[in-house]
């Protein structure tokens, strides 16, 4: 059904917000490039120019999708609206946006348009990003934006006074950081561009978008030379004159700088996975500038994640590329362990709020729009779990495929339900670990290992039926409202309980290694079952049993309590350890971590308790 902008303009309210036309793919490709071509890992190289159409371009094919809500016409303002809705709210979301930006806003998208992209995102480093432009000798020009709109066009350059071999971008490849700098410069290659996308769908800008139901200028021009049309969306001052004069060369789905933004950031993210959550988060972050500046829509900001993410990840697997990404993580690492310390994780998130990166990530996963299609279960494109082959080094591939599966964005969006659903990968959930146990999880870490390997957060609420069994020496910490009811067992290292619900719903097992409560209170729903290894609390005076327990507790004779005491104070009443339903057995004996203190076991009925002493 063709659907004139008038109409929209009328069906938008006092907003006066008009949809433009919609350009579906040439291919009419929604259903008939789904099931039989290849997957996009292998058919990548395909995104040329010469293939405009989703049979012959796999990136076409993947943001496709949106073929359900916009229908491409013979030319860029022919289009047609499909799901007047979903396309109202796309447009409303800018017009609200550029109209309510701060003068602030404006400056920083005018810097996020005019920069560099794999510069952009270095920012995301947080605290290593200096010493990472410091040794791959990244620089830019733009840093600030002019106070009016500048006479001419504006590119980056590098600044006179820089140090020689100063290079735009991610920096030189023949600096220290070169590895690096040549994976970000590799991933976004040859093959990277969103321009065939943008040729194939001809869904225009905002600012192109009017109430005329012809879509043709007012025959006037602007001071700039441009046409004159009746738009509600503010664009950045600063970048009136940056804007592009061909409006079929120059559509909105997708948004190139987002496409180039999020393939920086994961490559980035490969090599430097210590600020993993981080890069994703300033990705979303400087992707939404492009809707802050009246450059672009939701709709293409989200088009251009889906691309950056499926492009990132296949060439992350390409075989070709195995050494490079091996020895770029490698380099990494080395070079931030000499400067920071060996703590690189540590260093790299100081400071870090995580709850208000998710504030800034959450919303622009889809943008509030309209739901559009049913629910459909998400099967994770093929080769999408190397994104994680760094942050979460300790799992296999089948592992990390499960995390993304289990932390997907929900179906409903038509781009990211579009074929191999690139976009509901939601990488920053996935770098918290497990969404949910399906089956049973075995998870070994090596404290020799270093890093990720050796010591890790799963910080999402995890459900399932399935459970938890925690393998090798090193320590995987739990902070979520866990719902998991298949049990926990600890063979060997450390698992630590950071939350009141940390173990789930099931039994608890410590058959060796080390339990250990983060947090004043821990509660087993099901029995737990101690046969030896280690319990390790930390006790407080008047406060509740640091662990309770719904139904039994048996205690092998091979298991130790660890203490530490809390608050030094004196403690002339026993402190209690443990409470369950019932108690069966008695610890071998108790290490007190705390100098100064003695402590003896008191059995109390259906608890367990410490005498505590100074020593």
């Amino acid at each position: 059904m063709n659907v004139s902008r008038r109409s929209l303009l009328r069906a938008a309210g006092a907003a006066g917000v008009v949809a433009a036309p919609l350009l579906s793919s040439p291919a009419s490709a929604v259903s008939a490039a789904g099931t039989t071509a290849a997957a996009f890992i292998d058919s990548y190289k395909t995104n040329t120019t010469a293939n405009l159409t989703a049979e012959s371009n796999a990136a076409v094919r993947i943001l496709s999708g949106f073929a359900r809500v916009w229908g491409t016409g013979a030319a860029w303002n022919t289009g047609t609206v499909l799901d007047e809705a979903f396309l109202r709210a796309n447009v409303r979301y800018v017009v609200k946006t550029t109209r309510n930006r701060t003068a602030a806003e404006a400056a920083r998208s005018f810097v996020v348009d005019r920069q560099h992209q794999s510069h952009s995102v270095i920012a995301g480093l947080g605290p290593l990003a200096d010493v990472y432009k410091a040794g791959s000798l990244a620089v830019t020009g733009i840093t600030t934006a002019p106070a009016t709109t500048p006479a001419t066009t504006v590119s980056d350059a590098v600044p006179a006074g820089s140090p020689a071999g100063s290079t735009l971008g991610a920096g030189n490849p023949s600096s220290p950081l070169g590895k690096v700098v040549t994976l970000v410069n590799t991933v976004r290659g040859n093959w990277s561009s969103g321009n065939p996308s943008k040729f194939s769908f001809q869904y225009p800008r905002p600012w192109r978008m009017t109430e005329d139901s012809e879509v043709v200028p007012t025959g006037a021009v602007d001071e700039f030379g441009y046409p004159v049309y009746d738009s509600e969306v503010v664009v950045t001052p600063q970048l009136l004159r940056q804007r592009g004069t061909v409006p079929a060369d120059d559509g909105g789905y997708v948004s190139g700088h987002t496409n180039a933004l999020y393939m920086a950031a994961l490559a980035f993210a490969y090599a430097v996975p210590e600020r993993f959550q981080e890069m994703v988060t300033a990705a979303y972050d400087l992707a939404h500038t492009r809707i802050v500046s009246g450059m672009h829509s939701p709709v293409d900001v989200i088009g251009g994640r889906v691309l950056g993410t499926a492009l990132a990840a296949a060439i992350l697997s390409d075989p070709a590329n195995a050494t490079l990404k091996a020895e770029a993580r490698a380099q990494a690492l080395a070079y931030f362990q000499a400067r920071v310390g060996t703590d690189v994780a540590g260093y790299a998130r100081s400071g870090v709020d995580r709850d208000a990166n998710a504030a800034i990530v959450k919303p622009k996963q889809t943008y509030g729009l309209p739901s559009c299609r049913p629910n459909t279960r998400f099967t994770v494109p093929a080769g999408a779990e190397v994104l994680l082959e760094t942050r979460l080094p300790y799992l296999d591939a089948a592992q990390r495929r499960e995390v993304l599966r289990t932390t997907g964005l929900a179906a409903g969006n038509p781009i990211l339900d579009g074929p191999e659903q690139w976009g509901r990968i939601n990488l920053f959930a996935a770098a918290d670990g497990y969404g949910a146990f399906d089956s049973g999880v075995a998870v070994t870490l090596d404290a020799a290992a270093g890093g990720f390997a050796a010591a890790d957060t799963w910080r999402n609420d995890i459900g399932g039926r399935g459970g938890l069994i925690k393998l090798g020496t090193g320590a995987l910490t739990l902070t979520g409202d866990n719902g998991y009811r298949g049990g926990t067992t600890i063979a060997e290292g450390t698992l630590v309980a950071a939350s009141k619900k940390a173990l789930g719903d099931g039994d608890v097992t410590v058959s060796g290694g080390t339990l250990r409560l983060a947090v004043p209170r821990v509660h087993v729903s099901g029995a737990a079952r101690i046969s030896s290894g280690t319990l390790a609390v930390t006790v407080r005076p008047h406060g509740a049993a640091p662990l309770t327990v719904g139904d039994e507790v048996v205690i092998g004779s091979g298991a130790v309590l660890e203490i530490e005491v809390g608050k030094e104070d004196r403690y002339d009443s026993p402190v209690p350890v443990l409470k369950a339903r019932k108690v069966r057995g008695q610890f071998a004996g108790v290490v007190v971590k705390t100098p100064g203190y003695r402590a003896v076991l008191v059995r109390q009925g259906d608890a367990i308790a410490l005498r505590l002493r100074k020593a």
